[in-house]
């Protein structure tokens, strides 16, 4: 009767523990109240229930799923996420945590795009404007070294002849530490063109917003950064999450046409 006491009560503490994870994952109270929630014009591009209007890079199959919960805790292993799969708006990347990256059906010009996004223990992903210029998706928690463009806020490098030219470091490291959902607010200017289809002006990052500090401004992007779609840039281009270097969760994806930024 003692062991089997003892059995029990291990076997609820850990149900707690997990209780409590699960609980801190999908409260509120660990992201803030995202914009869309007090000012006008914001449209999802995940509806709540399924993936319609998302499609694979490549036309690959679709192996991404929504789940009403993303878990990520100890019992699992730090370097993974779970999922059950079910009408939503919250998606995975798969069971493996690998994943075609996923692209919208829709196409953008100017864009504020917001949206949260949860990574594993050294996971790695990104949000791409245009499926082109990618703001990096990293576990930078804890980093002591200097912040570079392949970490979490930065814009990604280019990558010409077999290195890479350009990018842009965060200001700071605001990532928290892996399992927990983090935001990014973009404010996005696409390329120009003439009648010709000359480009006249570069794509720029007007500001990168995360977890609600500012960590890029002003930043303009020669060309597609590594690892972008094969497609040409252009006055409009659809969005693309990347699913295939590690595990990656994603909710509350909205966007509006961009407006002229108003100094915080």
């Amino acid at each position: 009767m003692k062991t089997t006491a003892l059995v029990s009560a291990a076997l609820l503490a850990a149900l707690a523990a997990f209780a409590q994870v699960h609980q801190n994952l999908n409260d509120g109270e660990d992201h803030g109240d995202p914009p869309f929630l007090v000012e006008q014009g914001w449209t999802p591009l995940l509806n709540g229930r399924d993936l319609s209007g998302w499609h694979a890079r490549d036309g690959k199959p679709v192996t991404w799923y929504t789940t009403k919960y993303v878990f990520w805790d100890r019992l699992l292993g730090p370097t993974r996420l779970a999922g059950s799969p079910a009408p939503s708006g919250e998606v995975l990347n798969g069971p493996h945590g690998t994943a075609s990256d996923l692209v919208t059906d829709q196409k953008f010009g100017d864009i504020e795009l917001y949206l949260e996004f949860l990574i594993a223990k050294g996971s790695n992903s990104g949000v791409y404007l245009h499926s082109l210029y990618e703001v990096q998706i990293f576990d930078s928690y804890g980093s002591t070294e200097p912040m570079t463009s392949s970490d979490a806020g930065g814009i990604y490098h280019e990558w010409v002849e077999d290195h890479g030219v350009g990018g842009s470091a965060p200001s700071r490291n605001v990532c928290r530490p892996p399992g927990q959902w983090q935001s990014y607010h973009i404010w996005f200017r696409a390329p120009r063109f003439d009648a010709s289809g000359r480009k006249t002006e570069n794509a720029r990052f007007v500001r990168v917003v995360f977890n609600g500090f500012s960590v890029q401004n002003n930043v303009e992007v020669a060309g597609p950064t590594r690892a972008h779609m094969d497609i040409p840039e252009a006055a409009e281009n659809s969005l693309m999450l990347q699913g295939d270097h590690g595990p990656v969760a994603f909710r509350n994806v909205y966007w509006r046409p961009l407006r002229p930024l108003i100094e915080r």
